[in-house]
């Protein structure tokens, strides 16, 4: 009996993250993706906090409530007592996980890093967008905003690439652009394998302005290849389970169910950055 109510209060967190974000475990939307594009079961670790994501459409089965709780107990007492905010609006644990042992950042000396990690084929993913479009526009000076793709298996990775290769182009004004395609246009920018993929997303490009012979050298390129290796690092030491996650500084993560929506999200990650400015 007496450990009725945290098994309860985990499985609540489990069905309400498994309404705000995208699993390495849920099928890609389009018919023509092949169904190996879904991640395999090893292909991310396990969560280990209360606010890892799960399915949209139902819960994870890889799911352990139980092992999450004492997993993230665990975590928490790791967390020196300075590293978390003060007590009140944000609890960690809660709202916050601490990403332990802490990760580099890309980032000068004097900066807080943001990351959002996403994937373009997730609906959760492209929910947030918006808000983080506008928030950026308000963001503090000292804070700089990275995306990372996640790349979970063969679809995410053909995303990935495609973000890259557009990064690479310096259009990264077609970000949104690509989101609408997929979520409204009903076009997931993949086939069945990856030169299919490629004439996909090159076709896309020339109807938006970009010539072919750039393209094709960005998406076969040294920098798109680089940045590729570093997502595939980055989603492992992160242990991403599910998307949007955002990671503060390399050493805290939140996702919209843990921080209670999408404008409580953002005001965490203006609080947790300036935490972070502080020290």
């Amino acid at each position: 009996m007496t450990r009725s109510r945290p098994l309860l209060a985990s499985c609540i967190m489990v069905l309400v993250t498994a309404l705000t974000a995208c699993s390495s475990s849920e099928a890609p939307l389009a018919e023509a993706t092949p169904a190996s594009a879904a991640a395999p079961a090893t292909a991310a670790p396990a969560a280990e906090a209360s606010g890892a994501a799960g399915r949209p459409r139902a819960i994870q089965e890889s799911s352990a409530p139980e092992a999450k709780s004492e997993a993230t107990l665990e975590r928490l007492a790791q967390l020196p007592a300075q590293d978390q905010l003060p007590g009140g609006k944000w609890q960690v644990g809660k709202h916050y996980q601490p990403l332990v042992p802490a990760q580099p950042t890309s980032v000068g000396a004097g900066k807080v890093e943001v990351v959002e990690v996403f994937w373009y084929g997730c609906n959760h993913c492209y929910a947030l967008d918006p808000f983080l479009e506008s928030w950026k526009q308000n963001k503090p000076a000292n804070v700089e905003f990275v995306r990372v793709p996640v790349t979970w298996g063969p679809v995410h990775v053909s995303h990935a690439r495609f973000f890259y290769t557009l990064q690479s182009l310096k259009r990264e004004d077609l970000h949104a652009k690509a989101f609408d395609t997929i979520h409204r246009g009903g076009n997931m920018l993949v086939a069945n394998d990856e030169d299919s993929s490629f004439k996909v997303q090159l076709a896309w490009a020339k109807s938006n302005g970009i010539n072919e012979k750039a393209f094709t050298e960005a998406y076969r390129g040294m920098f798109v290849s680089t940045k590729l290796r570093q997502a595939e690092e980055l989603t492992r030491r992160y242990r991403v389970e599910g998307v949007p996650l955002m990671v503060i500084n390399g050493k805290y993560t939140a996702d919209v169910g843990s921080a209670g929506g999408h404008t409580q999200l953002l005001a965490l990650l203006n609080d947790l950055s300036a935490a972070e400015k502080r020290r």
